[in-house]
């Protein structure tokens, strides 16, 4: 399996430019999958530069319904004319950050490309998708202030949005998370994958204490870690000293696992 970053909040490639969102291109051996889109349709130009076609995406998938991650939904609409879509129920519920609406755009919520999913679909083999919803949580919810608007109010966020993509190629089993939203803890118990990428949502997070500890405690998990955006560079210089299998990712870098 190969995984390149279209879109991250760094760059490692002087040719292609970085944002405040995730987008990557997944290759196993069988399919061509897209795993978000970033905040605008820069993911596109960076593939570009990569020498990436979308259009043999076979297959998409969001994270959940953050403009960060699905900010380039119509690009890749656009670019691409076959591959199926695949996010959570409600992931154009409107979200916000305080006042800032921070959800999809709307306008694309019929569109006959999108196909909303329940609590756990398969999609193609060896390849499943899972929200996690109702699952006991170690370590609980953390909302950080954004919240999801229900009959004219905005009330604290579950993430009920946010879903996880479960490969399994070669006998290992490989999970792709966002912003890991439910808690990068809960996550690693609920699946104890080989492999796991994922931003884990720490960046607002002092370095200290209580990062070490959530750095030990995914420590003790027999667990290859790829991190990236939400996760924050201080704090993931800090949690290296605590997590040995744990790198950064940024755009424009591939890893073959």
């Amino acid at each position: 399996m190969r995984v390149t970053v279209l879109a991250e909040n760094t760059s490692a490639c002087e040719d292609c430019g970085c944002e405040h969102g995730l987008s990557l291109f997944i290759e196993t051996k069988g399919h061509k999958l897209l795993f978000d889109t970033g905040q605008t349709e820069l993911f596109s130009k960076n593939a570009e530069k990569l020498g990436i076609d979308l259009s043999s995406v076979d297959i998409a998938v969001l994270s959940h319904g953050h403009y960060d991650h699905g900010g380039g939904l119509r690009r890749f609409l656009e670019l691409n004319d076959t591959a199926p879509v695949y996010l959570s129920r409600f992931a154009f519920e409107p979200h916000y950050n305080g006042e800032k609406y921070i959800g999809l755009d709307v306008s694309l919520r019929d569109s006959d490309r999108l196909v909303y999913v329940g609590d756990n679909s398969t999609i193609a083999e060896g390849i499943d998708l899972y929200s996690c919803n109702g699952s006991a949580m170690t370590v609980p919810l953390l909302t950080g202030g954004l919240s999801v608007e229900e009959n004219g109010e905005k009330v604290p966020e579950d993430f009920r949005h946010e879903q996880f993509l479960l490969i399994e190629e070669d006998g290992r089993r490989i999970l792709f998370s966002g912003c890991s939203h439910k808690g990068i803890l809960n996550i690693a118990e609920w699946f104890s994958p080989d492999v796991l990428f994922g931003g884990f949502h720490f960046m607002k997070l002092p370095v200290g204490d209580e990062l070490k500890a959530c750095a030990e405690r995914l420590d003790g998990f027999d667990t290859d870690y790829y991190t990236f955006h939400c996760t924050g560079t201080e704090q993931y210089g800090f949690m290296k000293r605590y997590l040995r299998r744990l790198r950064y990712l940024s755009t424009g870098e591939s890893i073959e696992i």
